[in-house]
């Protein structure tokens, strides 16, 4: 269960200031507590865990002090880091529609059901969730909204999109338009013969006496 991002170095002694994913961070975040963590694979912290040491309030920000981590230099290479603990099987959500990332994670992707995917990772945002999805072409990020995202199924091991037009495939160019006939040369006004000027009328001849 993820319960945590490292978001900046604090001070100088190796303090982490930590974004909070859980609602009880007194029982997570006790010392001694050893988080797993996802970092990039180039990261010399891959594959590592981490163990809590300090768990300090700052302006009512969450701020930690962790084994090995002695100085900002090394604080400084968790940064992005994301927390994860064990989870205990009664700790899963009572909501219907609620879930951790562990459960989304590698749920098979059903589109008009055809499977066109597969759930690799989970982003939090303040506006929405993303998840990525690893199609044949490509990573898809997906907003995880109901009107996107409308049935979960985990003992299934499907997730279910309805997503717009150009989500999942490269929507074609438009249709190039009809080429205009050539236009004709332009002959001006069309030639029309003027009309003949009336003959003068003839004056009338006079009766003679």
């Amino acid at each position: 269960m993820r319960v945590g991002r490292l978001v900046k170095a604090h001070g100088l002694k190796g303090a982490l200031k930590i974004e909070l994913y859980t609602d009880d961070p007194d029982r997570r975040f006790v010392p001694g507590a050893v988080f797993s963590l996802q970092v990039p694979t180039s990261s010399d912290w891959h594959g590592k865990t981490l163990e809590l040491v300090e768990l300090r309030w700052y302006n009512s920000h969450a701020v930690g002090f962790f084994k090995d981590v002695p100085d900002r230099t090394v604080a400084e290479t968790l940064v992005k880091a994301i927390l994860w603990v064990e989870q205990d099987a009664a700790e899963l959500p009572a909501e219907d529609d609620a879930w951790y990332d562990h459960q989304l994670v590698g749920l098979r992707v059903l589109r008009d059901g055809v499977d066109v995917g597969l759930v690799t990772q989970i982003d939090h945002f303040p506006a929405q969730d993303l998840l990525t999805v690893k199609t044949e072409s490509g990573d898809v990020l997906v907003p995880f909204v109901k009107a996107i995202v409308p049935t979960v199924d985990i003992k299934a091991g499907t997730l279910t999109v309805t997503p717009p037009a150009g989500l999942f495939e490269q929507l074609p160019d438009d249709e190039d338009a009809p080429a205009d006939a050539t236009p004709a040369a332009d002959a001006g006004p069309a030639d029309v013969a003027p009309a003949a000027a009336p003959a003068p009328a003839t004056p009338a001849t006079p009766a003679g006496d």
